[in-house]
């Protein structure tokens, strides 16, 4: 049995450390934990711009947002 090799990167999204695969590198990954997709890097060679990430960062927060307001909330029940 062959064990993976992983490598931790921070979701751009939430800011989680995520295991990945080596053999995802260079592919696009869905974090488990807020949906967010990135490329997976190998982390040593990352250049973020800061600014590029806080706009990246900024749009998902709109999504969610727009993703919330247009759910359609049931109207609660008073208890008795």
């Amino acid at each position: 049995m062959s064990s993976s090799i992983y490598f931790v990167q921070e979701c751009p999204t939430c800011g989680r450390g995520l295991q990945i695969r080596v053999e995802y590198l260079g592919r696009e990954v869905v974090c488990r934990h807020c949906q967010g997709q990135l490329i997976a890097a190998d982390p040593a060679n990352l250049r973020y711009n800061s600014e590029e990430s806080a706009n990246a960062l900024l749009r998902r927060a709109d999504e969610l947002l727009d993703s919330i307001s247009h759910r359609n909330p049931q109207p609660r029940q008073c208890p008795r």
